[in-house]
């Protein structure tokens, strides 16, 4: 197959961990069978997620497919869960962590086939590289830095929030 491994470090730093894909798929299975279902968030989490987001933000999160605005009300509120105090802008940042996986316009296989071949076409390294495009659409829709950081996949509140994400 060739090209840098799922879960392989971004810029040189050192991997702690065995790759998503290998080390839960458990969790990909379950990502994946509940991708088949074009169901929306429950009404009551929508609205949860919706008072949230600022303006700028919620037009991100409603382009978002409906897999993956249920994945990130999951994140959010395990987020919110584990980290006390949880301000207004870390919860969007929960929320809008996978917001950047829009730019690649790939569906449930397409995003299978980037995780398992990487980079190889401009769609796939766009998917790749969603965290820091999510990061940027965030900043350009007026988030604040905490939001932008967490999407960024940094700042103090990440690792709590990455790992309500697995």
């Amino acid at each position: 197959m060739g090209g840098v491994p799922i879960g392989a470090p971004k810029g040189g730093q050192a991997m702690s961990k065995p790759s998503v894909l290998w080390h839960h798929p458990v969790h990909l299975a379950r990502r994946f069978f509940g991708s088949l279902s074009k169901r929306p968030p429950e009404p009551n989490e929508e609205a949860w997620a919706r008072s949230q987001l600022l303006p700028g933000e919620l037009a991100l999160w409603d382009r978002m497919s409906a897999l993956d605005r249920r994945h990130s009300v999951s994140v959010a509120r395990r987020f919110e869960a584990a980290w006390p105090g949880a301000t207004r802008a870390e919860i969007a940042g929960a929320l809008l962590h996978d917001v950047g996986k829009i730019d690649s316009g790939l569906g449930t296989f397409g995003r299978v086939v980037a995780s398992v071949v990487g980079g190889r076409t401009p769609r796939f390294r766009s998917y790749q590289d969603h965290e820091r495009i999510g990061a940027e659409m965030a900043a350009a829709a007026g988030s604040d830095p905490a939001t932008v950081d967490l999407i960024a996949e940094r700042g103090p509140a990440f690792e709590t929030m990455h790992a309500g994400d697995r």
